[in-house]
């Protein structure tokens, strides 16, 4: 079997200098647990790995979505068509594509039509996503040319000069065999540093940053092993995430890149996790699913928020379970632990291969093994930097003193800790630590208690005002009073919030994590009408 060079260089020596004021056998743990493996990757870019499972097995079935299914084979050609429909367009290798859709079978037509062109998609969902985000998105990126699906190109901003198409229609198109079944390839092979998308967080400022990821960064998280999570042809897979998350990409490249079959939901999400073999999800996602209902589940992965333990622990007991951590900077997730049920503790596991992790100080010092510090993540997960914007890149990303080389490492404003045995706990976030009463508080670590209570499946703690904290927990039987006596046995006193407020079920952001955005305006409604819980 044919495979592209890795573009892998040897691991580089890690730099000395920086770790003279640890003791000797600190200095040799941060090495040790701070490095994760060295593996080989066998694409530089990872369509290249999709094409290659539909050049062998072109009859395999590549997707499923309310009933209607597309092989390998004719996923290709189709990408294949549409590229060089975005090549006659204008579309080069270094451009960017935006990418307006939904879930769909001609989601994924786009999206490989994009990369087969040599450009980084730029992905949206078109049914979720505010008229004005869309045309921020679209503007911030330059993307000239614009896909979507003909249900939903009226509601798409296309500034002028540039162009809209309809991939369903280009579909639908009757086929030419003589231009139809060559593959397409781009006025330049596309490289492991080209972008393979741009996917817009949320920024301080209130408008979204785009971070531009490459293909060098995908492939190596999706094409080696754990992040893999064991898929292989007849691998099932569920796709039950939004478009414009990170983790979608972990569904969907991550499947089409070992000859999977991507399950794409409709409405019903259980329904299709009842389906598959290896689901992706954040865990407010998961803990809305009834595990007893999803025992076809070989493999399961949580990340984007704190996993609590119960929800750990029921899942961990029947199927291979991931609690992994990273923001979209290191590219999906760049350290993951297998969850056993008898663990110790539940934490985010280790540096996946070909990447590291560093606990520092604010002065940018290493931590000693067992202090808290934040967590700086270096290796080939360290994405391109944010588009257009040098100042929150200079803040964010700076040189690796660790690896050198001109190498990067990313600022995650998480917190964390190596455990004795080399393993990451995930302590929170920097912009999560409040002051109560001139004490600092982590609102994890109460949110962490609340979700050890009998029956809690999600607890959130927040700082609306100066008056204390609030917590709201699910579901909504809950005894708020009880909540709060948990609280106080097992933290200070100022760690106690005013009130928590059950609900049946905690909102969550169109990405899958609790909207903290629309908890922080209930609970200023429910101080302000007096309401109380007691």
């Amino acid at each position: 079997m044919h495979q592209e060079p890795s573009e892998r260089a040897a691991a580089p020596a890690w730099s000395a200098h920086p770790l003279h004021e640890l003791s000797e056998d600190d200095r040799h743990l941060f090495q040790r647990f701070g490095r994760g493996p060295v593996a080989a990757v066998p694409h530089a870019c990872v369509h290249h790995a999709f094409e290659r499972h539909a050049a062998t097995d072109p009859f395999a079935l590549a997707a499923e979505h309310l009933g209607a299914t597309i092989t390998y084979g004719e996923l290709d050609r189709q990408a294949n068509r549409l590229a060089a429909h975005l090549a006659g367009l204008g579309v080069r290798p270094g451009d960017h594509v935006a990418l307006c859709v939904r879930r769909s079978i001609p989601m994924l037509v786009g999206l490989l039509a994009v990369l087969k062109a040599g450009a980084a998609y730029v992905p949206q969902d078109a049914g979720l996503t505010p008229r004005p985000q869309l045309d921020h998105v679209i503007r911030t990126s330059r993307a000239r040319v614009i896909l979507t699906t003909s249900g939903f190109a009226e509601r798409i901003p296309v500034p002028e000069g540039h162009v809209l198409v309809a991939i369903d229609t280009v579909m639908a198109e009757p086929l030419d065999r003589a231009r139809d079944t060559v593959a397409f390839r781009p006025a330049r092979p596309p490289r492991g540093d080209d972008g393979c998308y741009v996917l817009f967080t949320s920024g301080t400022t209130g408008r979204p940053n785009g971070v531009t990821v490459t293909h060098r960064n995908v492939c190596n998280i999706l094409l080696t092993a754990p992040g893999d999570l064991g898929m292989r042809p007849g691998t099932r897979v569920g796709q039950i995430l939004n478009v414009a998350f990170d983790m979608a990409a972990w569904e969907i490249l991550g499947c089409l890149s070992h000859g999977a079959t991507l399950v794409i939901r409709g409405k019903d999400i259980a329904e299709t996790v009842r389906r598959v073999d290896v689901v992706i999800a954040t865990p407010t996602v998961l803990s809305r699913l009834d595990p007893d209902q999803c025992r076809q589940v070989r493999v399961a992965a949580v990340a984007g928020e704190p996993c609590p333990r119960r929800l750990a622990d029921r899942w961990a007991r029947f199927c291979t379970f991931y609690n992994a951590c990273g923001p979209t900077e290191t590219t999906i997730v760049n350290t993951m632990q297998r969850h056993d049920p008898a663990a110790l503790r539940l934490t985010i596991g280790r540096p996946t291969p070909n990447n590291t992790v560093y606990v520092l100080g604010p002065d940018r010092r290493p931590c000693a093994i067992g202090e808290t510090g934040e967590m700086w993540a270096g290796g080939d997960g360290v994405s391109a930097g944010y588009l257009r914007n040098p100042e929150l890149n200079a803040e964010r990303y700076v040189p690796d003193p660790f690896l050198g080389g001109g190498r990067m490492m990313f600022r995650t404003r998480d917190l964390g800790r190596w455990t004795p045995d080399g393993e990451l706990e995930h302590l929170g976030r920097t912009d999560d630590q409040v002051k109560v009463r001139g004490f600092r508080v982590e609102l994890d670590s109460v949110s962490a208690v609340l979700e050890s209570l009998p029956g809690c499946a999600r607890a959130v703690t927040l700082k609306p005002d100066d008056t204390g904290l609030v917590s709201f927990v699910s579901p909504a039987h809950l005894d708020p009073e009880a909540a709060r006596r948990a609280v106080a046995t097992a933290l200070p006193y100022y760690c106690v919030p005013r009130a928590v407020h059950p609900m049946a079920a905690l909102p969550l952001t169109s990405r899958g994590k609790v909207d903290k955005v629309a908890l922080l305006r209930l609970a200023a409604e429910r101080r302000t009408s007096g309401e109380v819980a007691s």
